[in-house]
């Protein structure tokens, strides 16, 4: 309750350093592990890919593990059998070994130093070709290959676009004066930092177009928003006016971002240029608005706020104006976030004394509470909306949590020793 309660307030510096003391600086990578899986899974089998054995080991346990974690696919033992893309299947042989769709390729040398990952997929059922493509790819993106690999299955078989081959921000705290930003895939493999700093890193958010964060750094002794280039490592400072600057988000055209201020007393929403011109004020009332989002169409900005004596989620034009009230069930109610197709609200709600994540079906309001921890934070949406990404607290430790939009598929994601807070997914890969 205090740490949601002093984030509300704008003291993100207290609120995050209370989170979490351990002393190893963590260095792993994150695992995941996986607690719940969706019922009727879909029986795939991943044949062992041609080529060579140490790059088609990696990819076909790339895209097992991608099928595998999602909870949507319960993957056939292939026993072995090693086929590439255009191999004829035995579909009696594997409709015997219990598969609806097989998976086979290889990885083949392109002839510029590069290889070629390929593959083809397959109605067992109907013993017909679904889907097949290639991918240029060279050995240390053999990973990233698989993955898209994945997501071609993943849409063919389940109708959406797959979330594998994005990425997430996290924030690791290793030690009292040390914090990092990593950026990872979305299995939590390739974890690299994008800031180190010795004060504190909060509330990453991803450009729509996935090249760009906005983070808070309290590295100048009080809260400042920076926007940070992924490619060039270059950021600028966007908000660093008088008083506290936190929480940014950004506008899915990627030409703003709404950010909290307190220059003007009390805790406003405003929105800015991407290179900090033009702050304009949104909010007209006093009392605590905090942690805005913008609906999927740009048009709205939802955000927590404490106006009616609660923390509550309230709704207001992206111009500003008159805010309408969301969130009615229960007395304490805050983060939202809005699913990619504007259908839903994932938020943080004060249940049976825990802070649990719900989701409300924004047309009937109705609310669903998805977890049975008592310490969620920080949600963040898959970008086909599928999973929702959360921050909680297990033994005293951070980790990240995934779970379904309908709560039956859970995964947790942590690192040995290590504290991990503030997530957030990343747009498709372009």
């Amino acid at each position: 309750m205090l740490r949601h309660l002093l984030k509300l307030r704008g003291l993100s510096l207290i609120a995050f350093s209370a989170l979490a003391l351990f002393q190893t600086v963590a260095r792993a990578e994150l695992t995941i592990e996986i607690t719940g899986a969706g019922a009727n899974r879909i029986p795939v089998a991943i044949a062992e890919f041609a080529g060579d054995p140490g790059s088609s080991r990696l990819l076909t346990s790339v895209i097992r593990g991608d099928l595998e974690r999602s909870g949507l696919f319960k993957l056939v033992d292939a026993n072995g059998v090693a086929m590439n893309e255009s191999t004829s299947p035995a579909y009696s042989d594997w409709k015997n070994r219990g598969a609806d769709a097989l998976a086979a390729g290889s990885i083949v040398p392109s002839g510029d130093g590069r290889q070629e990952a390929r593959f083809r997929l397959y109605d067992i059922n109907k013993q017909a070709t679904l889907a097949g493509a290639a991918f240029v790819t060279s050995t240390p993106m053999l990973r990233a290959a698989g993955h898209r690999i994945a997501d071609a299955i993943y849409e063919k078989l389940i109708g959406e676009p797959g979330y594998f081959a994005t990425r997430i921000a996290y924030v690791v705290k290793g030690g009292p004066k040390h914090y990092e930003l990593h950026i990872a895939d979305a299995d939590g493999q390739n974890a690299q930092a994008a800031l180190k700093s010795k004060e504190p890193i909060i509330s990453p958010s991803w450009s729509p177009d996935g090249s760009r964060l906005a983070y808070v750094s309290f590295e100048n002794k009080k809260p400042v928003v920076y926007v940070h280039s992924l490619a060039t490592g270059k950021r600028i400072v966007v908000a660093n006016f008088k008083g506290s600057n936190s929480a940014p988000t950004w506008s899915p055209d990627g030409r703003k971002l709404a950010v909290v201020l307190t220059k003007e007393g009390g805790s406003q929403i405003f929105t800015v240029n991407t290179d900090g011109s033009g702050a304009q004020r949104l909010t007209p009332t006093s009392g605590i608005n905090t942690e805005p989002f913008f609906s999927p169409d740009g048009q709205s900005i939802y955000f927590t706020s404490d106006r009616g004596g609660s923390p509550q989620i309230y709704r207001i034009s992206a111009d500003g104006g008159a805010a309408q009230r969301i969130s009615f069930e229960g007395s304490y109610n805050v983060s939202p976030r809005i699913s990619p197709d504007g259908r839903s609200m994932a938020f943080i709600s004060r249940r049976e004394s825990g802070f649990r994540l719900a989701v409300m079906d924004l047309a009937s309001k109705q609310v669903q509470i998805l977890t049975e921890s008592h310490k969620d934070e920080s949600p963040t949406f898959a970008p086909n909306g599928r999973m929702i990404l959360i921050a909680t607290e297990i033994g005293g430790r951070g980790v990240l949590s995934a779970v379904s939009i309908d709560g039956r598929i859970k995964q947790r994601l942590s690192i040995q020793a290590g504290d991990v807070r503030e997530p957030a997914w990343g747009p498709f890969a372009r």
